[in-house]
């Protein structure tokens, strides 16, 4: 079917008018963060006149973001580590046998995406103080306890992604992986991860971005030593002065880990995320 020229003239439109929606903020983010805090705080102005790197050499100095930075990438690394264990031995034991509570445990899991995460943040938080007060376990301003909360808002949704994913391999390849020898342990290292590459690596990026860049639980589960990036940002605005310049540098620095991880496996993201979510 030809398209007209009504059609084409109107996609044109739509995509200009959503990379302007992309590109315009980025760009005055990139040229706040290039500029004097008064030239920030100033009229503004889409060229800037004195372009400096200054706050990008302030931002480590201001607050402690390098501590920020340590303790986000390792909570999101254990988050996302432990996710993808759980998750592909809970994914394909629902994608390969049929037993009591299967179809309980599917549905309980799809019906956790229903509710908004605040509902969770009260309970998840007197669960971890009735914790450290009955057995000495201390989860509240700890990496431990923030690794525990990502887990319950990412698992859910990983297992069903990847069982789905798990679904859309044959299971002759199970069968005869188990001729040649392997049991299903083996079978499922030797032969279902291989396959299944794509899928894995669509719910590791979900895991990590997820995160990556939550506020709230980590806004009240943390304290000085423990808080994430998402909450040491909040630091350069203070009770006498809000140092734009160095919160767009910020930003913009710890954009970077996400993105360029994004970039290198795009294309086994979009395979996976759609294979999964097509099943």
């Amino acid at each position: 079917m030809r398209e007209t020229t009504g059609s084409k003239s109107f996609r044109v439109i739509t995509i200009v008018l959503l990379t302007l929606f992309t590109v315009v903020p980025l760009y005055v983010m990139i040229t706040s963060s290039l500029k004097n805090l008064g030239d920030v705080q100033g009229p503004f102005t889409w060229i800037p006149r004195n372009l400096t790197i200054q706050p990008f050499i302030d931002i480590w100095k201001t607050v402690p973001l390098a501590t920020y930075f340590l303790n986000s990438l390792v909570v999101c690394t254990i988050a996302t580590v432990l996710s993808l264990v759980i998750a592909i031995l809970a994914a394909y034991a629902v994608s390969r046998w049929k037993f009591r509570g299967r179809n309980v445990f599917t549905n309980a899991i799809l019906s956790t995406q229903m509710f908004p995460g605040v509902l969770f943040l009260l309970p998840l938080y007197l669960i971890f103080v009735n914790l450290d007060q009955l057995l000495g376990i201390q989860l509240v301003g700890t990496q431990l306890g923030l690794v525990i909360t990502y887990l319950t808002f990412v698992l859910p949704f990983s297992i069903w992604m990847l069982a789905g994913y798990f679904e859309s391999i044959p299971r002759e390849l199970d069968e005869a992986a188990m001729v040649d020898g392997s049991g299903p342990m083996g079978a499922l290292f030797r032969v279902i991860l291989p396959a299944a590459r794509p899928g894995i690596v669509a719910v590791g990026i979900y895991s990590f971005m997820t995160s990556w860049g939550e506020v709230l639980f980590a806004s009240v589960l943390t304290n000085g030593n423990s808080q994430t990036l998402a909450i040491g940002l909040q630091q350069y605005s203070t009770q006498t002065n809000v140092y734009w310049n160095q919160i767009m540098a910020a930003s913009l620095v710890v954009s970077i880990p996400v993105v360029v991880a994004f970039l290198i496996v795009q294309r086994q993201f979009v395979a996976g995320l759609t294979a999964g979510a097509v099943k």
